[in-house]
């Protein structure tokens, strides 16, 4: 029982509690508007064009915080609360994803791994927990072993998004200062806003890295 609380409390705790870090970080930043008066899709346009993707397009997405690139269609997907705000808190977010429009035309190989991986975790996000049941149900080791590798791919992708999302965050604050969209007062906030949003992928991989180790260690008893 003191094992499956912890296997399942820790993800969650976690999750919370930097879910709430970074809500309450963007909240208060999105009460403070820029002296540069442009939108989240401002910066997107100005930063794609000023790096030579003028051909990445920006489109509208509904949810709170959903902000994100599409490699495939080469598409930024901003939020009304992103897109058509010009507090600091939006140009912050707009940045960051309009970053991983540029890991994307460089090739990045943090970001083009971490692309190519997607399908795979998506399967196995999925498929681990219920093969695990199954062989517990059925005392097969062979099963549990399968699951903890399944399992593995999830904390491998958890890992591999750390580098892009940190870096993501690095080319925003370059790209925001050198264009001269925030000034030096306003950097600062913005910063909290990528440093929350960039822990919230740390708690991810924490967790998971975690639940790893409890299920080795709950097959090696």
């Amino acid at each position: 029982m003191g094992f499956l609380l912890v296997f399942f409390a820790v993800p969650v705790v976690l999750g919370l509690v930097t879910q709430s870090w970074v809500k309450n970080t963007f909240a208060r930043a999105s009460k403070i508007q820029s002296a540069s008066g442009m939108t989240g899709e401002d910066v997107c346009r100005a930063l794609l064009n000023a790096g030579g993707l003028s051909g990445v397009g920006i489109e509208r997405i509904g949810g709170e915080l959903s902000d994100h690139y599409d490699p495939r269609a080469k598409v930024m997907r901003l939020s009304a609360a992103v897109g058509q705000s010009s507090s600091i808190g939006a140009i912050a977010v707009a940045a960051h994803e309009t970053g991983h429009a540029f890991q994307d035309a460089k090739h990045e190989f943090s970001f083009r791994f971490r692309t190519a991986l997607v399908p795979a975790v998506s399967f196995a996000s999925q498929t681990w927990m219920f093969v695990l049941i199954i062989g517990a149900m059925t005392a097969s080791l062979q099963l549990t072993a399968l699951s903890i590798a399944i399992f593995a791919a999830v904390v491998l992708f958890s890992l591999v998004t750390l580098p892009v999302e940190f870096g993501a965050s690095r080319k925003a604050m370059r790209m925001l200062v050198a264009q001269g969209i925030l000034t030096p007062a306003e950097a600062p906030v913005a910063r909290k806003v990528l440093t929350a949003a960039a822990m919230t992928y740390v708690a991810a991989a924490l967790a998971a890295v975690i639940q790893l180790a409890f299920l080795l260690l709950a097959r090696r008893n």
